[in-house]
């Protein structure tokens, strides 16, 4: 898989996976040092942090839990059909030998977030067809961009439902265009 370097999101994200295993573990490990949580917690959590750009799947998360369980650096409490999860002392002394990776990477993802919330604030029209927000002004006179917008956004409704490579395949392509729209059409040279 090719990185995304130098576009919209930054090098550090890849389609598809966006973590290393190590990197996610990390992650958690900062998320439980702030408080006890469950699986479907940590999901939501980055979701959040990253403007939606950040899904992690049960199937990332769990193993991810499990390792951190069986290695000493989290603990688990059952609650019924569900599992707390704590972060150990030896968590924490993970977390603190890592914090400048996992304070990168963490506002590395609150930074995606917003550009994720610009994003959709850009695409968002009220029924009269105007822009929303304050960035009304800045698409002045742009019936061309208007209208290739609400294109984009009926494509996207046609589609939808896609499997996983068709939605990989049209996230290449929607990071493809705004890396060149950043670049103002220069050619997004790639390392």
């Amino acid at each position: 898989m090719r990185g995304f370097k130098g576009g919209m999101f930054g090098d550090a994200f890849r389609m598809g996976r966006k973590f290393a295993a190590g990197d996610l573990q990390l992650v958690i490990l900062a998320l439980l040092a702030e408080q006890p949580r469950h699986g479907y917690e940590l999901i939501k959590l980055l979701e959040e942090r990253s403007g939606g750009f950040y899904v992690p799947s049960p199937g990332v998360i769990y193993p991810a839990l499990t390792y951190l369980e069986e290695t000493g650096l989290a603990e688990v409490e059952n609650e019924g059909t569900k599992k707390l999860y704590s972060i150990t002392e030896a968590g924490r002394r993970r977390v603190e030998e890592n914090r400048d990776m996992i304070l990168h990477t963490l506002a590395k993802l609150e930074r995606i977030g917003e550009k994720m919330a610009y994003v959709k604030r850009v695409f968002e029209t009220d029924r009269h067809g105007a822009d929303e927000g304050d960035d009304g002004d800045f698409m002045q006179d742009g019936g061309d961009i208007r209208a290739a917008r609400m294109l984009l956004r009926s494509a996207l409704r046609m589609r939808y439902p896609w499997s996983k490579p068709e939605a990989a395949r049209i996230a290449g392509i929607l990071e493809r265009a705004a890396t060149e729209i950043l670049q103002g059409g220069r050619p997004e040279t790639r390392g």
